[in-house]
């Protein structure tokens, strides 16, 4: 097993205003990755219910089936990356992501439905992965490299809000099946991101040999902090596959649902200024702990009251917090592990990810089928994050 530190990506050497822009750049990645293949889900959600008469558990089963495909990615990825320099997966995943998007607008039965949301996982899983390795490469030498994470992590904002904009209008049509024509503005948007990607990310690698194979490391080390990060995969899934078809049935006006959802995205935007200092600073499980419990708050508001200024704080508490515990994993990997280890760390937390957004769609369904209704399925995110957030406050730093 090779111990060799490998060597950063050219990119590291950029003066910090051009790591800044390669950073807004892969940020583009994970625009597509998350934003645009698995957040827009929320929007398409209701008009795809009501056109093809979906349970909840059913249309749960949706984006379980999309994160099986994302931790079957995930656990290619150490492979690929063992072969292909990182920013190639990064750009071949977004190319298919692209493609699956824009198929989803060709067809209608729930079979071939499942499979697009299963290839889209797995091509999601190809670009967000690398795309965090490369951004832990480029925030080594940075001066500020909680902000370069955070930036990466944040370009999922730029995919919740562009989705927002873009699915109601197309997808809200009369004619039959027309949230078809909204896969297929997705589809583009992904294809527009990933050549711009392409464009301007030239100077960027991470090399095979640097990539996939350095040191493995023992999962058992930062057990606690992955037990927190499963919960969190359970839990804030719930929230961003439900919250759409949730405001809807309290009855929201459809201006304000657009509102909400591009308020939540540019919280995710913003998270990457708010958190910065928090992922620097701490070594351990204290900021998954922190953000696992706002996101707790966040997910309890729409319950508790549907009055709009309830529903709007819960919006941008949540965008604000939820993928900076994305980027908590990997400062934390980062802080407590050496450089060849970094791939073996993020995959890691990705596949635990994964494996808590399997459970999470189909779970509160199953319970939002029920009595009690989606508030139900709601609380039971809610519970699972705080839970998540008591195991991440038992990590320690690795010595």
């Amino acid at each position: 097993m090779s111990t060799a530190r490998p060597s950063p990506a050219p990119a590291a050497d950029a003066p910090q205003p051009a790591r800044l822009g390669i950073a807004i750049s892969l940020a583009l990645a994970a625009a597509v990755s998350l934003g645009l293949a698995r957040f827009s889900y929320a929007l398409l959600l209701p008009p795809m219910r009501a056109d093809l008469g979906w349970s909840y558990f059913t249309a749960g089963a949706m984006n379980t089936v999309n994160a099986a495909g994302y931790l079957a990615g995930a656990l290619l990825l150490p492979r690929a990356l063992a072969r292909w320099d990182a920013r190639h997966v990064l750009l071949a995943g977004g190319a298919g992501a692209a493609l699956a998007l824009a198929l989803h607008g060709l067809v209608a039965g729930d079979g071939l439905l499942f499979m697009l949301r299963f290839l889209t996982g797995l091509a999601s899983a190809a670009t967000f992965v690398a795309g965090g390795l490369l951004a832990a490469r480029l925030a080594q030498r940075a001066t500020r490299p909680g902000l370069v994470l955070g930036l990466y992590y944040g370009g999922t904002g730029l995919g919740i809000v562009l989705s927002a904009l873009v699915v109601p209008p197309l997808a809200g049509g009369a004619a039959a099946h027309a949230w078809q024509h909204a896969w297929l503005a997705l589809g583009a948007l992904a294809a527009l991101c990933t050549a711009i990607t392409a464009a301007t990310t030239g100077t960027l690698a991470a090399h095979p040999s640097a990539a996939g194979g350095g040191q493995q490391v023992r999962w058992a080390a930062f057990g606690w902090l992955l037990a927190g990060y499963l919960m969190f995969g359970l839990g804030y899934i719930g929230y961003m596959t439900f919250v759409v078809t949730l405001l809807r049935e309290q009855g929201l006006a459809p201006r304000l649902i657009v509102a909400f959802y591009v308020l939540l995205g540019l919280g995710v935007v913003a998270s990457s200024w708010l958190w910065a200092g928090l992922l620097q600073r701490w070594r351990g499980g204290q900021p998954l702990a922190l953000l696992n419990g706002l996101l707790a708050a966040a997910t309890m508001l729409p319950v508790v009251s549907a009055h709009p200024v309830a529903v709007f704080a819960s919006g941008a508490l949540f965008g604000a917090v939820f993928l900076s515990v994305v980027a908590a994993t990997t400062a934390f990997v980062r802080h407590n592990l050496p450089p060849a280890a970094w791939p073996a760390g993020i995959s890691a937390f990705t596949i635990v990810f994964a494996a808590g957004q399997i459970v999470g769609p189909s779970i509160t369904g199953w319970v939002a089928d029920g009595p009690g209704g989606l508030a139900r399925g709601f609380v039971l995110s809610a519970a699972a994050l705080a839970l998540g957030a008591g195991l991440a406050l038992k990590q320690r730093p690795l010595g």
